[in-house]
């Protein structure tokens, strides 16, 4: 008899503590909206946990090509996975307080016991009304209205939750795709730079730069109430949000160095901001700065860059004073990229585009565009456009 009480007293305790628990992280994922500090939280070292998983099952067994489209439909996916299991969680937990009270159910068929409770509790929140099995004390009855309440609640979170991670997505791939005509495809600091060297284009650069100063903020007040939007993948393959911000902090950094005739001022608030929100969500991915296997901006590429940019009619600051100036600006910002990128499985935007390169907007599924806009054979280029 001592054994049987001990036993409803644990699954008092587990039913309660379990249902908190998910209520808790149901209402900090889906309601809160600011960062979470505390160290453990289920839902993230879940996530975490199988997020490494499925990328390395995604690089050791599916071929290259492939990876990225893999890769997209982690995030997506396991989210609903995470609902259900939050689900099933304050279902069980609910049962076991069923259970702990001893199993004061009216059953229509079968005995009473733990699976009876199990059905109860889930009929019960998913609001079913079946009849086949009801509360037969006070007790009993409150725990059903309660798990009742509870059920429609959160399956109305939910509902909500869904169309707002949506449009967040949605709000952050516009930008990175109107980055396309303007810095080319993969974003380079050098074509956003060159594309803007014309007469007007200093003023057209510090309106760009200005929009991603916005752009930035949102990024991070976006990501910081909802973390999983970070493992959501962009349309095309050599897009991301943080290959984006990273070319525009690479872009502000030259501009900050010595840029004739520049937006330097909103350069300086653009990688503010930037920097900002690239550091704060190395942190909240407790990802620390991370040194690069290879200098992105070389001695020979910074001559490249500095030759494409005169060539463009630019005059740039030159000397070892300039090249000391934009190393320290590249360490306050590259090493938390780098460590997101290793995370991310991302590859970060190089600084000098590759010589024939087409734009995404110039490729079609069709026919080779890119012929007739830059004068260069687009067979054999790999279109990344998926239908």
């Amino acid at each position: 008899m001592w054994y049987n009480h001990a036993m409803q007293v644990v699954a008092a305790i587990g039913g309660v503590f379990l249902v908190m628990v998910i209520l808790w992280e149901g209402f900090e994922t889906i309601v809160l909206p600011r960062r979470v500090t505390r160290r453990f939280r289920l839902s993230r070292y879940l996530f975490r946990f199988c997020w490494r998983s499925w990328r390395g099952a995604v690089t050791s067994l599916v071929p290259a090509k492939f990876r990225e489209t893999w890769l997209s439909f982690f995030a997506p996916l396991f989210n609903l996975l995470m609902i259900g299991f939050w689900v099933i969680c304050l279902i069980i937990g609910f049962a076991l307080l069923h259970w702990a009270i001893g199993s004061q159910v009216r059953a229509t068929v079968g005995d009473r016991g733990f699976f009876t409770d199990l059905y109860m509790s889930g009929t019960t929140f998913f609001t079913l009304g079946l009849g086949d099995v009801i509360p037969g004390v006070g007790v009993a009855r409150f725990l059903t209205v309660l798990e009742a309440g509870l059920g429609f609640g959160f399956l109305a979170l939910v509902i909500s939750y869904i169309p707002a991670l949506n449009q967040s997505f949605a709000r952050r791939e516009v930008s990175i795709s109107l980055l396309d005509a303007r810095a080319g495809s993969p974003p380079c600091a050098g074509e956003i730079l060159r594309r803007h060297a014309d007469a007007h284009g200093m003023e057209a650069l510090r309106q760009l730069l200005l929009e991603w100063e916005t752009w930035s903020a949102e990024l991070l007040e976006g990501h910081i109430s909802y973390p999983v939007l970070a493992y959501f993948r962009s349309q095309h393959d050599n897009q991301s949000w943080l290959g984006a911000l990273t070319a525009v902090l690479d872009t502000c950094a030259l501009v900050m160095v010595g840029v004739e005739r520049s937006c330097k001022r909103q350069a300086e608030l653009t990688f503010a901001i930037a920097r900002h929100a690239v550091v704060d969500l190395a942190l909240i991915f407790n990802r620390p700065p991370l040194k690069p296997s290879h200098d992105r901006l070389s001695p020979d590429m910074l001559a490249q860059l500095h030759t494409i940019l005169t060539d463009a009619g630019l005059k740039f600051n030159k000397g070892e004073a300039a090249d000391e100036h934009l190393a320290k600006l590249r360490a306050m910002y590259e090493p938390y990229a780098n460590g997101l990128a290793a995370f991310f499985l991302i590859k970060l935007p190089p600084w000098v585009a590759d010589e024939g390169k087409l734009d995404n907007w110039q490729v079609s599924a069709w026919e080779p565009l890119g012929a007739s806009f830059r004068g260069v054979e687009s067979k054999g280029r790999d279109r990344r456009e998926h239908f």
